[in-house]
């Protein structure tokens, strides 16, 4: 984890009005999915556009904790909660799940198949990650802090194939 690094948030701290997104999500794969796609939309409407680097790497960190909480943390007919929060220097996300024995950690060796890579992927894009236990219940709080560009501005790729759009190939 890259919990020893300086905090981007730091307790009592405030956000800049409207710069915070909370909801509660089905923890199914259509309720993760949902929360990415959100997030996203979310984003580009603070100022981080689709298609920057900062865009791409926080709507995977959401879409892997929210995966994380989908498969390791979910108590049949309990929900997710979400908060994402954006201030001037970063962008902090919190997936909650009720699941208290399930905690995150890193894989100790290669990951196999298609699974054990969340986490491995959250450590490298984030600032840093950690988890707390759930302050109202039962269960865990991961969050993770990215850190954006200087002054908090971020530039969209350049002009080309829309991100996502399908590619054609040349007869």
């Amino acid at each position: 984890m890259n919990s020893e690094i300086t905090p981007l948030f730091r307790t009592g701290g405030h956000a800049a009005p409207g710069a915070h997104f909370a909801m509660r999500f089905s923890s199914t794969p259509r309720g993760a999915r949902l929360a990415r796609l959100l997030v996203g939309q979310r984003l580009d409407a603070w100022g981080v556009p689709y298609g920057c680097e900062a865009h791409d790497a926080l709507t995977l960190i959401v879409a892997e904790l929210a995966a994380n909480a989908v498969r390791h943390g979910r108590v049949p007919g309990r929900d997710f909660h979400l908060a994402v929060t954006r201030n001037a220097t970063a962008v902090r996300v919190e997936v909650t799940d009720t699941r208290a024995e399930r905690l995150p950690a890193l894989a100790t060796s290669p990951p196999t198949g298609d699974t054990g890579r969340g986490l491995i992927l959250v450590d490298h894009l984030a600032h840093r990650w950690d988890w707390h236990p759930r302050a109202d219940g039962p269960g865990k709080t991961v969050w993770a802090e990215y850190a954006l560009p200087a002054g908090g501005r971020t530039v969209a790729a350049p002009a080309g194939r829309e991100i996502g759009a399908p590619a054609t190939l040349d007869p």
